[in-house]
């Protein structure tokens, strides 16, 4: 016979989870298993609540489990480590991002691309190793396999560091492999919102002369009087947006709606390549004339792999580049929940776990 729940994952955790498709979240106890030879078990502090958790929350991408137990934009403290590890040690910061396992014998996995692995093993909401659910950083602590953590360097606040992990690399991984990462460059940015504002403090540090793109007039002085941006490009407005053409050299477009991409193409000089990092629910329109004049690139990107997202955090650490948060404690997560649907947050809510969750 096989091991019953209790035998493979035997130690108590507490967290919040959601029970059907309403989305609606509540206390709920489960357990995760001993600390494996190499693995490290770490008490959860903070996790950023990600768009992602609300669709998935609310099933709609489909294939949605429950009870699900959200969040991987987890930070916390290491407090065991098991025999094998050598990355680790206990009173170590440490972060989870998206991933917690994947096959390790794929072209992807060997080159340390384990996001696009086909057997990639996700936060939560996933199938693990051994058959079990995968529950992610609304709860109290975390076992996670050495190799699927990050270590937070000293100089980062863990709240404002969480979103990092899944915002941050979102943004960082395509500046990196579409060579928009010289200085010089001139990147727009379009959305600002939780991907948007850490994309402006990427592209900044990386010297990049930086453009916001958005539909809101009224975010210009946060863009450039806050967050550093050099200019601001309202894109509803036609004279603006003819007077920008052919002046950039890169955009990554972080908006989720559907939207018009021709005027951003439009944007890009020859051989600029216009990346996409939101997942509208609907097709997006794509003449392909405005691509042949000029060799224009669109492509997609989502995060990077282990290695690549710690030198993300280590280059964010160096930098001193940290997300925008409204800290909030466990039990208010559905009400924040509300308020992302609306956009109302500026820029990622990050929950205190640690002072809040109590079983």
């Amino acid at each position: 016979m096989g091991k019953s729940a209790e035998e493979i994952h035997p130690v108590k955790a507490f967290g919040w989870a959601a029970r059907d498709q309403s989305g609606l979240l509540s206390p709920f106890n489960f357990s995760r298993r001993e600390t494996g030879d190499e693995d490290v078990r770490f008490k959860i502090m903070y996790c950023g609540i990600c768009h992602t958790d609300l669709h998935r929350i609310k099933n709609e991408w489909g294939g949605s489990k429950y009870p699900m137990v959200p969040g991987h934009e987890i930070v916390g403290v290491v407090t065991d480590v098991g025999s094998k590890v050598q990355k680790f040690t206990i009173g170590d910061k440490v972060g989870v991002g998206c991933l917690v396992g994947a096959c390790h014998s794929c072209d992807n996995c060997v080159n340390n691309l384990e996001n696009y692995c086909p057997r990639r093993i996700l936060t939560y909401n996933a199938t693990y190793h051994d058959g079990t659910t995968t529950y992610g950083g609304y709860s109290d602590h975390m076992v996670v396999n050495e190799n699927f953590a990050v270590r937070i360097p000293d100089n980062l606040p863990l709240d404002a560091a969480a979103p990092l992990l899944c915002a941050g690399i979102t943004m960082y991984s395509p500046l990196r492999y579409f060579g928009l990462d010289k200085p010089g460059l001139h990147l727009g940015v379009v959305g600002l919102g939780g991907l948007g504002h850490v994309g402006v403090k990427f592209g900044k540090a990386f010297g990049a002369k930086v453009t916001v793109i958005s539909t809101s007039p009224n975010k210009k002085k946060e863009a450039i009087d806050h967050l550093g941006a050099d200019s601001f490009l309202v894109c509803r407005d036609p004279d603006q947006m003819q007077a920008a053409m052919a002046t950039m050299d890169g955009i990554l477009d972080t908006v989720s709606a559907v939207h018009p991409l021709v005027p951003l193409i439009g944007l890009l000089k020859p051989h600029g390549k216009l990346i996409m990092l939101g997942a509208p629910d609907k097709p997006l329109e794509l003449p392909v004339f405005p691509l042949l004049l000029g060799r224009k690139t669109v492509a997609g990107s989502g995060i990077g792999g282990l290695k690549e997202t710690q030198e993300m955090i280590d280059f964010a650490g160096k930098h001193n580049i940290l997300a925008d948060i409204e800290v909030i404690p466990i039990d208010y997560v559905n009400t924040a929940m509300e308020r992302l649907v609306k956009a109302d947050v500026r820029y990622r809510f990050v929950i205190d776990v640690a002072n809040s969750l109590k079983a």
